[in-house]
């Protein structure tokens, strides 16, 4: 993302909060996988959204009017000995220079300057609960210039949690992480491409999940956006299912949930196909229920729609479908109504996805849906699954999970799908793996 981007953001941000408050955010912790083995570093979200900098123990202050900057950067200084061991870090010049941050200082002087940020200030903004050690931290320096308030000092008399403004400003996104987002969905497209061409029986779960990682990372997307779901047969009737250990099966199907994150903005895909190349009639039979439903909630994904006409299209497609098939039997309205459905459909048909797979931004606004708006990226997924033993259900319905997930942008005329590329049609798919 380009630098202008970010200074956009803050000053968008500023004028929202207004003079006579502070923001105050920061950066995630390094996390420990095992011993000292840490976890690959990902900036929190939020605050790479706003500051673009990708380093931890980083905290970032925007004051509104503040004459001497509005953006100061707190950051480790440089060392050039813990540098040789992991890498060069900014320091408080690349901050200025690199960073675009109107001031900086050392991240091990925060006790010291930040209290007197506050000094004067009306309204923090600043979300509490997400970094409990930063909370207690905050707490202290405001009671500490609240017992000095005998000798006429202004302190914060508020405290509003940023995301509401922030979460709002990240669900509409601009032409630059529209084009970032459909990268990385176009790589992860020819990821799941590459999984359909080499699946066969006998192959393991995690060598479909490895030719996903390879096509991730030959194509610029350093990461998946979160962890691969590579479910076949039974698995696939397990929504969260990240194992991936076990056999895949001649006669079933392999259900794949997988994105690439590409400049920290992530693509959500899932497709379902048949580990031998070819439907059985059942499972080509449920599919088509499937893609049918997908269909109609795309169709719904429109400015002026509010966010659940997709999932309503969805659900209605799918109980028509389900009693054309017999495994559910009555009229269609009535079973809506008592949500019949939910015995092979339990989820929503989707989410907000940007800089995370299950992104930010209300889904209703003063009790109500929320209506869709140009600039909003949702995905559409709807499912079928029946895992063996589901009661009053023939055997060959038995251990089939179906999903078809692509990402939508809300358009000014409609709608467009950005992980077209994956191809979803039955005949498409058979015809791509053989």
């Amino acid at each position: 993302m380009q630098t202008q981007e970010f200074i956009r953001r803050r000053r968008q941000l500023m004028q929202l909060m207004g003079e006579g408050s502070v923001a105050i955010l920061p950066a995630a912790p390094v996390r420990i996988r095992n011993r000292d083995v840490e976890y690959s570093y990902r900036p929190d979200s939020d605050f790479y959204y706003l500051t673009g900098f990708p380093e931890p123990e980083a905290v970032a202050i925007f004051v509104p009017g503040r004459k001497n900057g509005e953006y100061i950067l707190f950051c480790r200084e440089r060392n050039p000995e813990a540098e040789i061991w992991n890498g060069a870090r900014a320091g408080q010049d690349g901050a200025v220079a690199d960073y675009r941050a109107d001031d900086s200082f050392p991240i091990d002087d925060i006790d010291e300057i930040l209290p007197g940020l506050l000094e004067g200030i009306e309204r923090v903004y600043y979300t509490m609960g997400i970094h409990p050690d930063f909370d207690r931290r905050l707490i202290g320096w405001v009671n500490r210039l609240r017992n000095q308030s005998r000798s006429g000092m202004q302190t914060p008399g508020e405290f509003i949690a940023l995301e509401h403004l922030l979460h709002d400003m990240r669900l509409f996104k601009s032409s630059r992480e529209i084009k970032a987002m459909q990268r990385a969905a176009t790589i992860s497209a020819r990821a799941h491409c590459r999984a359909m061409k080499v699946c066969r029986p006998g192959k393991k779960e995690y060598q479909l999940e490895a030719e996903l990682l390879h096509e991730f990372m030959a194509h610029g997307a350093r990461s998946p956006a979160y962890s691969s779901i590579v479910g076949g047969g039974a698995n696939g009737c397990v929504l969260h299912y990240v194992e991936n250990t076990a056999t895949l099966r001649d006669g079933d199907l392999v259900l794949i949930d997988a994105g690439a994150e590409y400049d920290s903005y992530a693509a959500d895909i899932t497709r379902t196909f048949p580990v031998n190349g070819r439907f059985s009639k059942p499972q080509r039979a449920l599919y088509d229920v499937v893609l049918a439903a997908q269909a109609a909630a795309i169709d719904q994904v429109k400015p002026g729609n509010h966010w659940n006409d997709p999932h309503n299209a969805a659900v209605e497609t799918l109980t028509e479908g389900l009693v054309e098939l017999g495994l559910l039997k009555g009229r269609v309205k009535q079973l809506i109504k008592t949500e019949k459905y939910k015995n092979f459909f339990m989820h929503r048909t989707g989410h907000w996805i940007g800089m995370d797979v299950h992104d930010v931004g209300d889904y209703k606004v003063e009790g109500e849906w929320r209506l869709l708006e140009p600039g909003m990226v949702m995905t559409v997924e709807p499912g079928l699954y029946i895992p063996a033993g589901s009661k009053n259900v023939a055997k060959k319905w038995q251990n089939i999970g179906i999903r078809i997930e692509d990402d939508v942008l809300v358009s000014k005329d409609g709608n467009v799908v950005l992980s077209a590329d994956a191809p979803k049609d039955a005949d498409a798919i058979e015809a791509l793996m053989a």
